[in-house]
């Protein structure tokens, strides 16, 4: 079995055998919260510094992120399971957390996006690896064959993700 570390680094090299190993570890919910925190910690720093409200953006973006994941894995188990299951598909909310959990450790790179010249770089290659990070988590959370049916699951759930609060504000005309 491999070590935090180790298992943060083979989720940002997107080995696979380190995404089936955090699918059948239970014990590594907690990890995986760690690697969340770690890289919403990385983003804020990156993005707004220590300087100017940069602890309490630090510490909102950490709980921010953890809903977010909590939601995220619960999203993606609802459609990955329910919406486009393959026949093998057998997954549940934990096995989507662990492995959507250190999906996100490529986002640790961010915290350099506060570096002028490379900022913009860093922050769209960091998201594009984290996308593809997402992507094997949930192929091999869900049990995919199929590549293009996890992009399927992430796009459906992505969204999702931007219609909800989109249909809050123009129903309520509040911004979150």
């Amino acid at each position: 079995m491999t070590g935090f570390t180790g298992r943060m680094i083979g989720a940002a090299r997107l080995e696979v055998a380190i995404y089936e190993e955090v699918e059948a570890d239970a014990a590594a919910t907690l990890q995986a919260m760690a690697v969340v925190i770690l890289a919403s910690v990385a983003a804020a720093i990156g993005s707004v510094g220590v300087g100017s409200g940069g602890v309490r953006n630090i510490v909102m973006s950490g709980v921010g992120s953890l809903a977010g994941w909590v939601i995220w894995a619960f999203m993606t188990y609802v459609i990955g399971t329910k919406l486009l299951p393959e026949p093998q598909t057998e997954a549940d909310t934990g096995q989507l957390m662990r492995t959507l959990g250190f999906a996100q450790a490529p986002g640790i790179t961010r915290i350099f996006v506060g570096v002028p010249a490379i900022g913009p770089l860093v922050l769209l290659l960091a998201s594009l690896w984290m996308l593809v990070a997402m992507i094997i988590a949930v192929r091999q959370a869900l049990d995919y064959r199929s590549t293009w049916r996890a992009l399927a699951v992430c796009v459906i759930g992505w969204v999702i993700a931007i219609a909800i609060p989109a249909l809050l504000i123009v129903t309520t005309g509040v911004e979150r």
